[in-house]
């Protein structure tokens, strides 16, 4: 990822070191959630349980990285008189990091949610639900290339990912809501449709991520 382009003046060297130390910090950011996701699917779909104490130590460092490039942003905003382009992505590294937060705080509800399930035994679905993670997944990490390489066109094909993940979630959904003659608890159901639910919230917010590298690099909302 290269911003010299967002800078012609040598003068605001500082400046430019500033928003390559922020690039850097995001891009490391980004690489915690995608381990944290990682993990969670290895707890829900593996029933690796020991990965739920590592999302959690992920989880501390995620947020971390998120206040300290939001206090970085907001203080490169106030202080050094950006121009119109170094606010654009300021503005958009501040929404995308929110982003990445709350894809890592879906990861270790995740964990959580895969220690309750652990007792129970696997739900014929829960092979479609594996998939569905897989391609939100790959949405996370198509994004973060993005990112990396300033790809203004990677959010058409995260798009195309999403539409995979929310027909994935409506037939799960409506599978798990109108499922018949359940013998034992309801719990096991309740929180599947709970680890779909969120699936689809991971796959939107790395959705958002892309669409804002769009915006990076063209000046425009998707």
């Amino acid at each position: 990822m290269n911003l010299s382009a967002y800078s012609n003046h040598p003068e605001r060297t500082y400046f430019e070191r500033s928003l390559k130390k922020l690039e850097q910090e995001v891009l490391r950011m980004g690489s915690l959630v995608e381990e944290s996701f990682r993990l969670s699917h290895q707890a829900l779909f593996n029933q690796n349980l020991d990965a739920g104490e590592k999302i959690t130590e992920l989880d501390r460092r995620i947020d971390i990285y998120y206040r300290q490039i939001e206090l970085e942003c907001s203080t490169l905003m106030t202080l050094q008189a950006p121009v119109a382009q170094d606010l654009r992505l300021l503005s958009a590294f501040m929404q995308l990091v929110r982003d990445l937060e709350r894809i890592g705080d879906y990861a270790q509800d995740l964990g959580e949610i895969a220690l309750k399930l652990f007792i129970y035994p696997p739900h014929p679905v829960i092979k479609e639900v594996s998939i569905m993670s897989h391609h939100a997944q790959m949405m996370l990490a198509t994004s973060l290339v993005a990112l990396a390489d300033l790809d203004g066109d990677a959010g058409k094909k995260v798009k195309q990912l999403d539409d995979i993940v929310d027909d994935a979630y409506d037939k799960l959904y409506n599978i798990l809501a109108y499922q018949r003659d359940i013998k034992g608890v309801i719990e096991p159901f309740l929180l599947l449709a709970l680890v779909i639910r969120h699936l689809e919230r991971m796959a939107d917010h790395a959705t958002n991520i892309a669409q804002r590298v769009s915006y990076i690099v063209t000046g425009h909302r998707a």
